[in-house]
């Protein structure tokens, strides 16, 4: 993340995104696969194994990140779209919104507290080590712990969809986007935008 200032000199936090080059690796029509996508992929593989450069020999790159986008009903979306083209930052406009999905930052097994802002218990009349853990459970009827109760457990690492976000700049030499706001996930994440 970084800032920059906008037309008013208004400070705005901004998440620098390298975008691109992609290129589309595999069209998939209703006919063979049974439903219409486009698979796109990202960054280049140094060697790839047999399976990998079987399936993207048709695209003539051989590339890392791999991802597929479903179109159910819209044939005419994937019209003029072929097997190599190349995508890049040119695809979007200053003052876009764009929608940004990724997988958050892991943060491993969590209590209460960190987890779903729990408060303390308090530090007074016999709560020795209690203070962070958790209250009751369950209750007399229906005598079992019911579904979905908030526990202590894994945190992160969860598919995380933020939408309405501005594209406030662009390189197009670099392919670098800047994004207003945070993304999810940790640095150097792939994540995927959509217009």
């Amino acid at each position: 993340m970084t800032q920059i200032f906008d037309d008013k000199g208004n400070m705005v936090p901004v998440t620098l995104v390298e975008a691109g080059p992609c290129y589309i690796a595999q069209k998939k029509d209703g006919k063979k696969d049974g439903y219409l996508a486009v698979q796109i992929g990202w960054g280049e593989l140094k060697k790839a194994n047999k399976p990998s450069a079987g399936h993207l020999k048709n695209s003539g790159k051989q590339l890392r990140y791999l991802r597929e986008f479903r179109d159910k009903t819209n044939k005419e979306n994937f019209e003029g779209v072929n097997v190599g083209d190349k995508i890049d930052v040119s695809v979007f406009q200053e003052k876009d919104k764009v929608s940004v999905s990724s997988v958050s930052k892991g943060k491993g097994f969590a209590g209460m507290i960190k987890r779903w802002g729990a408060s303390r218990k308090p530090t007074t009349h016999g709560a020795k080590h209690q203070t962070r853990a958790m209250g009751s459970v369950g209750c007399r009827f229906p005598q079992r712990v019911v579904k979905g109760r908030k526990m202590p457990g894994r945190l992160g690492f969860d598919r995380v969809s933020i939408k309405n976000l501005q594209v406030m700049k662009i390189d197009r030499e670099n392919n670098v986007l800047a994004i207003r706001g945070a993304l999810p996930g940790p640095r150097g994440a792939v994540i995927e935008i959509r217009g």
